[in-house]
């Protein structure tokens, strides 16, 4: 087959999980079947114990639910739904926390430390630090206003990380449309489209993420790159954070689409929702329709929560979710 074929046929690819997704959902490959009652006898309280320390945790620090529905949806897209994103490196593990895409980003470790403390007090050994990640994106979102599902639960933790896989797989602020289809072929790409752009309707991002698109841009409002460029200038300042959806930061709602709508999208890879291209009709109708968005998010979290999930015997329950047992 042909450069030129092969092209065609992965744009095709994309688009078609684009439609199939939306219409019918997307079948995953699941390797063990998850139940939302999995914990309902061994540990009975794990659901309360992780939905109090969410409350506790976004009370002192507004934007950590952001943080930790990051956590989920970066440690799903690597190797699968497996918590392997929580190891810390060691002299024989290269972990994932310094990816390109994790760097001076991801957050909420110790968060995710204090739940699985507390869990371990009720229930030894029970609960897996992918769950918990699981169950705590879910209650983030509820917390912010966002829609309810019941979490899919039963997986269990690896042993190992993947640096390099997460290098590969993880989207980067700078990506296009193109970008997106190709890195995400191999999970549908709208996958990206509902969870990992429109759980920018909470969180922050730096100046690093967005500095090249409000100087070099044209898909952009020149108002609202102008205050933006205020606060982060060609150079300099990189930590200023500047909130991913500017009309309600910690609100979990469809001001995020009807901010892509008049061009104010703080990153690059937001603004590909509308921009001239396939996923503009999608923009236009989360805009106006939050019902909708609201499913489809709830929907597309369950499924991402199905990608490659260790059962069984695989993996372990690790009783400290930064190293393996």
């Amino acid at each position: 087959m042909s450069a030129r074929s092969k092209k065609i046929n992965n744009m095709a690819y994309g688009k078609l999980c684009l439609l199939l997704l939306i219409l019918s959902g997307l079948s995953l490959t699941i390797h063990a079947k998850l139940s939302s009652n999995f914990y309902s006898s061994t540990c009975p309280n794990a659901l309360t114990i992780v939905k109090q320390e969410i409350a506790k945790a976004i009370k002192i620090e507004a934007r950590i639910g952001a943080s930790l529905l990051r956590l989920h949806f970066h440690g799903c897209f690597v190797n699968g739904c497996d918590g392997s994103l929580l190891l810390d490196d060691t002299s024989t593990l290269l972990g994932e926390k310094t990816a390109n895409a994790n760097n001076n980003s991801v957050r909420g470790f110790e968060v995710v430390d204090n739940i699985k403390a507390n869990l371990e007090k009720a229930c030894p050994g029970v609960v897996s630090c992918a769950d918990i990640l699981a169950i705590a994106a879910r209650d983030a979102v509820v917390y912010y206003g966002g829609p309810f599902w019941k979490v899919k639960l039963g997986r269990r933790d690896s042993l190992t990380a993947n640096r390099s896989a997460a290098n590969v797989f993880i989207p980067q602020p700078s990506f296009n449309l193109s970008n997106l289809t190709s890195s995400f072929a191999t999970v549908c790409y709208k996958l990206y489209v509902v969870l990992g752009l429109c759980g920018h309707t909470v969180g922050f991002a730096r100046c690093t993420s967005f500095r090249p698109h409000i100087y070099n841009d044209t898909n952009i409002d020149s108002a609202f790159a102008k205050s933006l460029q205020n606060t982060c200038p060609r150079s300099g300042n990189d930590n200023v954070l500047q909130p991913l959806d500017y009309q309600t930061r910690f609100r979990f709602d469809d001001k995020y689409y009807q901010n892509l709508l008049v061009k104010k999208g703080l990153l690059h890879s937001d603004q590909q929702l509308y921009n001239g291209n396939k996923a503009d009709s999608l923009a236009k109708k989360y805009a106006m329709k939050q019902g909708d968005f609201f499913k489809d998010f709830a929907k597309s979290m369950i499924r991402m929560g199905n990608i490659k999930p260790l059962t069984g015997n695989n993996g372990q329950i690790r009783t400290n979710c930064r190293k393996p047992n």
